[in-house]
């Protein structure tokens, strides 16, 4: 029999082979799929009564020969009869064939097209030049094979075939000859197969066994020999499929080392999750340990499976965008094998799991925190980064999570907000009702400003991840009359000012005339020179930094702050305390150039508390030290 497959254009095989897909070797996919589903069709029949009893072995098998160029994909499923061939071969996608033209002709970077028109397996003519389908149905009729070049038409005769199932056979074109190497087809099959729910061959392998004889080595053990054995390539029966009642944390952490065979670290904890209703959905996700400054680097760990099958590692259009930062697997056959980010992000079937997803994570950290509070508290470090993501990213999150964020301080104890709203309300409400929540990004670096802090009976937190600056905001807003203000944002008496600023120990005229005196001896491009009536027990200078200007800064780096600012150098004020005998000395020395001595050397006092000291600056800061103690 000869035929002209039922396309209504001529061109469609151009297309097929040139814009199905961006990457080509999702072919090797389409096709182990297909012959998947042959092979469930046929053990569905089974179960029901209605198909063979005796399925025998069901193996699926790719062969590779480089010579003749050619790739097999063979199945032992259901197989087809000729009217089933002519069904499914010969009318490209039904009637979507036209609104598959009308819409895709031209569109090169769009991999949705499959999944919509039902052309699976026609991605076979990506690759190859010519491609036969040998099948013979499990209704035990005549064996039937189909064979296209690439062109309209097609050719369909009798086979001797005799068992039931289907060979694929792909003739390589010389322009994909990749697909002709053993290892480009081992690592396709890695990466997209390596769950499916039928075993697949492909080639064999060497194993050792002990000797049958049981003749020992000289060491008294039973010799080993070397045994050909079939090389299955998948795991058939994932850990998510199983019920958790059934799997022990071993068994988790083995299957960790399954998917990240290259991680040696193991994760804190892991969430299975099994819902049949109102959509499927299974998986297990494992929460790793996250570095404070490496949160891009943790990202695309998630495998995105249909019905075991891969579809991708980029989930943002399927979890929320914080959970991205988790690893692990979710398996739904409600999200379609290949769809558009469009389509992704309008579905409401993704919407619905990727909800279900963030709650599960919520209500899996809730647990953990009032079942073991302690362990909760042991691991939160390595879970902070991931909090703070969800909490500025996913509002239901923050209402799920924020009664269990725990803020940590400098002596590393944790407390809930309530709990610490409640410890500091009385010594760290300001003269306008403000609780002032102080923070450090550097206990060591900013040692003295916190112990100071302590010695007044404030507490002070760390808090020093990439998304401190917006964090603090969002908790701002969030929070009626709470601010948070760094320890080198101000002196100690202005980041919690009780009561009006006292009397300044020198007059208007004096800080004019000292001004220019200690312009001299620092950068006027970066120090804004600021007199504060501080105690007498504070240092003479200090630098700060405007905690408004410095979180939009922040910010603007990170991502998400004010335009521009992420550009503009950094600025700081040079307090000077004007009730401090020192700069009362300073003003009166008459020897000029030994007032201009003192000035730069407390002001270089100040720079060196801050770290910002270097170089040739701090070289002369130590002889000039030197020099005085002499």
């Amino acid at each position: 029999m000869k035929g002209t497959i039922n396309v209504q254009a001529e061109n469609i095989f151009p297309i097929i082979k040139k814009f199905l897909y961006s990457d080509h070797e999702i072919f090797l996919r389409e096709l182990v799929s297909n012959a998947v589903d042959a092979t469930s069709k046929l053990n569905a029949l089974s179960r029901m009564g209605e198909g063979p009893t005796d399925l025998g072995d069901t193996t699926i098998e790719i062969k590779l020969d480089e010579k003749k160029k050619t790739l097999h994909i063979i199945d032992k499923g259901i197989g087809m009869t000729q009217e089933e061939v002519e069904k499914y071969l010969n009318q490209v996608a039904f009637s979507g064939a036209s609104e598959f033209l009308e819409k895709y002709e031209g569109k090169v970077d769009d991999a949705g097209i499959i999944g919509h028109f039902g052309l699976g397996f026609y991605s076979a003519f990506m690759v190859s030049k010519k491609v036969e389908v040998i099948t013979k149905s499990w209704k035990d009729e005549s064996a039937v094979k189909w064979v296209c070049d690439g062109s309209p038409e097609f050719t369909v005769t009798k086979s001797k075939k005799q068992e039931r199932g289907t060979e694929i056979i792909l003739h390589i074109d010389e322009d994909s000859k990749e697909f002709t190497e053993e290892a480009r087809i081992s690592s396709i099959l890695e990466k997209y197969c390596k769950f499916l729910p039928v075993a697949i061959k492909f080639g064999t392998k060497e194993e050792q066994e002990d000797d049958p004889s049981g003749e020992k080595d000289e060491n008294g053990n039973v010799k080993q020999i070397k045994k050909e054995v079939d090389n299955i390539i998948n795991n058939p029966n994932p850990l998510w499929k199983k019920q958790p009642a059934d799997l022990s944390a071993e068994d988790y952490s083995a299957f960790y080392k399954e998917l990240y065979p290259m991680t040696f670290e193991e994760p804190l904890f892991n969430i299975h999750i099994n819902v049949d209703y109102p959509f499927n959905l299974t998986g297990v996700l494992y929460f790793p340990k996250l570095a404070k400054h490496k949160v891009e680097l943790s990202k695309n760990k998630i495998q995105l499976y249909s019905n075991q099958v891969f579809i991708t590692d980029s989930v943002e259009n399927v979890v929320p965008e914080f959970l991205t930062l988790l690893h692990g697997v979710i398996d739904s056959p409600d999200i379609p094998l290949n769809v558009s980010r469009s389509y992704l992000q309008s579905d409401s079937n993704v919407k619905k799991i990727s909800s279900h997803i963030s709650k599960k994570v919520a209500d899996k950290l809730a647990e953990m925190f009032k079942n073991d509070r302690a362990d909760f508290e042991k691991k939160w470090p390595d879970m902070q980064v991931f909090m703070d993501y969800g909490l500025l990213t996913d509002e239901k999150f923050y209402e799920r999570i924020q009664p269990t964020y725990l803020l940590k301080n400098t002596d590393d104890a944790f407390k809930t907000f309530e709990e610490y709203k409640e410890q500091i309300k009385e010594n760290q409400t300001d003269k306008d009702d403000n609780l002032v929540i102080l923070y450090s990004n550097d206990a060591e670096a900013q040692h003295s400003l916190i112990a100071k802090a302590n010695k007044k009976g404030y507490d002070v937190l760390e808090m020093n991840t990439p998304l401190t600056s917006h964090l603090v905001q969002q908790f701002e807003m969030k929070m009626e009359k709470v601010q948070f203000k760094r320890v080198d944002a101000d002196a100690l008496e202005k980041l919690i000012p009780k009561k009006d600023t006292a009397e300044s120990n020198l007059t208007e005229d004096q800080k004019n005339a000292i001004t220019p005196v200690i312009q001299n001896v620092v950068d006027k491009e970066k120090f804004s020179i600021q007199f504060e009536s501080l105690d007498d027990n504070d240092p003479p200078m200090m630098i700060t930094q405007s905690e408004f200007m410095r979180r939009m800064k922040e910010q603007a780096e990170v991502g998400g702050g004010m335009f521009g600012m992420g550009n503009m150098p950094d600025s700081y004020n040079l307090v000077v305390n004007s009730n401090h005998p020192l700069i009362s000395k300073i003003l009166l020395e008459a020897d000029e150039t030994k007032k201009g001595e003192m000035a730069r050397q407390t002001a270089d006092l100040a720079m060196l508390s801050k770290g910002m000291l270097k170089g040739e600056k701090l070289t002369a800061f130590i002889e000039r030290s030197v020099n005085l103690i002499d």
